[in-house]
């Protein structure tokens, strides 16, 4: 194994352009992946770079580092609208995982049931992607395109996630249903949004994980909640209007029509809890 831990950007930039090299971030997944205690190849360990790690305000928006851990994150002080975030960071594995784990090496490793996604995707993150030829940025939807599969290019790595001053409006909550209450890949989880003003929801922000090949928003059920009540929409999400929203795949931990189920009822649960 050639094993690099640079201390710059521009360090570890120049380092990926080498053939083969494999980024670590926390390790969680990638030694999972490998299933052995030496990685093969070139490691390009990115924990040193200062400028990955962190969460600042970016004006009235706010940044988070792609090698911030999820401890980093479920001990920060945030907004309302991100608390679904901080409550999937104490969900995701044991305290060690999570003091190891990182939110870029979630998004990388693009699990369809990674728990950092639905969360991020409530409040229209997007990604910064730095490669040989600068930065770029894209929504998040379109840096996951499957199982397994990003939007990285050639010599890219994750710098940061970015979330907009309009996402960072309202309250949120974060729930996922599992064999058992942790240390478990979800069967399905749901990450909800509601900004309410006078009684009623102004805009909602619904993403469902662990259900289809990439997480996704529910945007016609999110069109169909604005404007009511606040107390009528766990009656909107009982009556299964979001169903042609929703793409359930069968495997081996649970079939599309279980899972069809048990988003309706983590979606009620998400939304009561953000109105709560």
């Amino acid at each position: 194994m050639h094993y690099a831990c640079p201390r710059t950007l521009t360090d570890a930039l120049r380092l990926m352009a080498e053939p083969g090299t494999r980024v670590l971030a926390g390790g969680t997944d990638l030694y999972a992946a490998i299933g052995s205690a030496c990685l093969p190849g070139r490691v390009l360990d990115l924990g040193s770079v200062p400028e990955l790690r962190g969460i600042v305000r970016d004006g009235p928006a706010l940044r988070i580092g792609a090698t911030t851990t999820w401890s980093d994150i479920a001990e920060a002080d945030l907004p309302p609208a991100l608390h679904a975030l901080q409550q999937a960071a104490r969900q995701v594995g044991g305290r060690q995982i999570q003091n190891r784990g990182t939110v870029g090496g979630n998004l990388c490793n693009a699990s369809p049931a990674a728990d950092g996604v639905p969360p991020l995707l409530a409040v229209d993150a997007h990604v910064v992607l730095a490669g040989p030829e600068g930065r770029r940025t894209l929504p998040l939807a379109e840096f996951l395109t499957g199982p397994r599969r990003t939007a990285l290019g050639a010599g890219e790595v994750l710098h940061s996630i970015g979330i907009p001053a309009s996402a960072l409006r309202g309250r949120s909550h974060f729930v996922k249903l599992g064999a058992r209450s942790s240390l478990v890949i979800s069967i399905a989880m749901v990450a909800a949004r509601i900004e309410v003003v006078a009684g009623r929801i102004r805009s909602a922000a619904l993403a469902v994980g662990s259900c289809s090949p990439v997480a996704m928003r529910l945007s016609g059920l999110e069109k169909r909640l604005a404007g009511l009540p606040a107390d009528a929409a766990s009656g909107l999400v009982a009556a299964g209007t979001f169903a042609e929203d929703l793409r359930p795949i069968d495997d081996i931990r649970a079939s599309a029509d279980y899972r069809r189920e048990a988003v309706k009822v983590l979606l009620q649960r998400a939304i009561a809890g953000c109105l709560g």
